[in-house]
């Protein structure tokens, strides 16, 4: 049930965001304090009793009641879980890391992005480059890579625009560097000194005269790791990715959202930022629902497209059409709408003389890879191709969202545990009819087994996708809850062979477009690093959280909750046809790959017992904490 406290936490009229624009001089912390008291995140949470969580029609009803639906109609599986991820507000209002009265909303998604890292960071860039006055860049892991020099030099291609034409762009960057002063205050202004060293290399102030730039590290000392990543431009757009600022072998996922829900992430933003803001952001006074910042696009087609009002991306082909040359940090080529990146990103993916599709997905899969590898993958079929940037705008009518997401919580337990995110999850779970899809790098957070398991006694079918040895080191170490091949054997041979249970389960390991086969993450060859679940073929949560015990119980991570059938079914759609897994990913009886002799896939751990374990579990956490894998 939703109880009287929470109903009107949400019915309230006032957020963190139109505190600020009352009063601009007050910090994001001081608005909190103002409308939710003092809530140390992680203080007040407590494990969901059952009888609280069960479906019922006044839960459904007050759910209603609670969001800003505008002309949606949010279906029954969508309002349900929402009314569970609420009833963690009862103990902390700001359990969601968002105002309350903007938790659930309804907007638009133009574009989705399942693709390489650095083809998510491109889309940010051309977002960077195209703001008018306003950007908030949030990641988790920084590296100098191709990735922060995409970002690094849309800020610099973006002061010299505002140059020509006389504004001033503010722009904010978060991450996560954790450092001893972390341990007094988890927010850490960073000085151009530090932000423009080698290890972070973003402008400096002189190289962007026309941007005011502020930099804040986020870590909540010991294991409150900022793990959201999202962008918020002149507070109309919003892009929400898995990926961190770095260069990996990673399949990423991005979605861009525009309309009200991105007054939720904005609302979101602030709250993670939580220091003073100078200078104050230009949009304070200018919600989405009214148009946001007022720009010089506005009354141009370029407004139009950036609504996306357009032809559905998959018939954008680029085979017969004059190349065009791809973006790069060093050859800049920014695209003036989204319609204009489809093309180039198309191009990219298209035939070079001489080339088959196969080569042509295996020379774009190899651009972050240290050491290239060879396709064994079959020869790609003509309308197979990947299809990195996908129109999910429909008939362009908004469709219910919510914001599902999690605080940091540092503690080394495993108290915080009832927060929206894993409401959310286990709700649909717990709800779901007729099928449960989910793709995640490594999948093994305790509570999550069960339901999966109760699911399938119900009849539901169960397909998961995870990444073949995913911080296998790391998810060793006792308390992380074990390696995705670990958790495979046991929830298998849970399940009576040739059971309807056993029958409704289908695990994978992830392949490459290019590939047959799953190749082990330590090989730093073809790694995927996607977060979806995706419940009934209806409603879909994607985001910065993954399926293991560090986003359930520590991380800060931001989702999106989006109730649409045709939405999530051109997600499912370019899951598979941008990878391999479905067609050769597919796990033995006893939960392992296995090749055509049947021996497991080069790199497999096996199970290494308790005291190897925690030996190569340290190595691993260390590995984790330096950003150099599980996040």
């Amino acid at each position: 049930m939703v109880s009287q406290h929470v109903y009107d936490l949400c019915q309230g009229k006032e957020t963190v965001s139109s505190v600020l624009a009352n009063d601009p001089s007050q910090t994001p912390g001081n608005a909190i304090k103002k409308l939710y008291g003092h809530h140390e995140h992680g203080l007040h949470h407590k494990i969901s009793a059952k009888e609280d969580t069960e479906k019922s029609e006044d839960a459904i009803e007050a759910a209603l009641q609670c969001g800003r639906w505008g002309p949606t109609t949010p279906s029954p599986l969508f309002l349900q879980a929402f009314a569970d991820s609420l009833q963690c507000l009862d103990e902390d209002p700001l359990a969601g890391v968002v105002s309350p009265p903007l938790m659930g909303s309804h907007g638009t998604m133009p574009l989705t992005v399942i693709a390489p890292l650095a083809d998510v960071m491109r889309h940010c860039s051309n977002l960077i480059v195209r703001a008018e006055k306003e950007v908030f860049f949030i990641t988790c892991s920084w590296a100098p890579s191709v990735a922060q020099a995409l970002i690094k030099d849309s800020l610099i291609e973006l002061s010299k625009r505002a140059g020509k034409t006389g504004r001033r762009v503010v722009a904010k960057i978060m991450y996560d560097k954790p450092g001893p002063c972390n341990a007094i205050n988890p927010h850490q202004f960073v000085k151009p000194k530090s932000y423009t060293s080698k290890a972070i290399d973003l402008p400096s102030p002189e190289e962007i005269p026309n941007v005011d730039l502020q930099v804040v590290s986020l870590h909540r000392i010991f294991l409150g790791t900022l793990h959201a990543k999202f962008c918020v431009v002149d507070r109309k757009i919003a892009a929400v990715m898995s990926n961190n600022t770095e260069d990996n072998d990673n399949l990423e996922m991005m979605v861009h959202v525009e309309g009200p829900i991105v007054d939720s992430i904005y609302d979101t933003a602030l709250i993670t930022w939580q220091n003073a803001l100078h200078p104050e952001l230009p949009s304070l006074q200018t919600p989405a629902t009214e148009g946001g910042l007022h720009t010089s696009t506005d009354s141009s087609t370029t407004r139009e497209n950036e609504a996306s009002h357009l032809k559905d991306f998959t018939t954008i082909q680029a085979d017969n059409e004059q190349p065009l040359p791809e973006h790069f940090p060093d050859r800049p080529h920014y695209d003036n709408d989204i319609e204009g990146e489809v093309r180039r990103m198309q191009s990219c993916y298209a035939l070079k003389d001489g080339e088959s599709r196969l080569q042509a997905a295996n020379r774009q899969l190899n651009l972050a890879v240290e050491h290239p590898i060879k396709p064994t993958g079959p020869e790609i079929d003509a309308g197979d191709e990947m299809t990195p940037y996908i129109s999910t705008i429909g008939d362009g009518k908004p469709v219910p969202m919510a914001l599902v997401s999690r605080p940091p919580y540092g503690a080394i337990d495993s108290k915080s545990v009832h927060v929206p995110q894993n409401e959310a999850w286990l709700s649909l779970i717990r709800n779901a009819k007729h099928s449960i899809f989910i793709q995640t790098p490594d999948l093994n957070a305790a509570p999550l087994i069960p339901a999966l398991k109760e699911a399938l006694r119900r009849g539901v079918e169960v397909t998961y996708y995870v990444c073949f040895g995913y911080n296998d080191p790391g998810e060793m170490i006792p308390g992380q809850g074990g390696t995705n091949d670990q958790i495979a054997q046991n929830l298998v041979s849970s399940l009576t062979k040739d059971s309807p249970e056993r029958k409704l389960l289908h695990i994978y390991n992830y392949v490459g477009k290019d590939q047959d086969h799953p190749i082990h993450q330590s090989f730093k060859a073809r790694s995927c690093h996607i977060k979806l679940l995706i419940v009934d073929g209806s409603v879909g949560i994607q985001g910065s959280g993954n399926q293991d015990t560090q986003s359930w119980f520590h991380s800060q991570e931001i989702n999106l909750m989006v109730d649409s059938v045709e939405i999530c079914r051109k997600w499912r759609e370019c899951i598979d046809r941008n990878q391999n897994t479905k067609r050769f990913g597919k796990v033995a009886d006893d939960g392992i790959w296995r090749d055509a002799e049947g021996k497991p896939g080069k790199g497999y751990m096996g199970n290494p017992g308790t005291v190897m374990g925690l030996v190569k579990g340290v190595y691993g956490m260390i590995m984790k904490m330096k950003g150099a894998g599980g996040f």
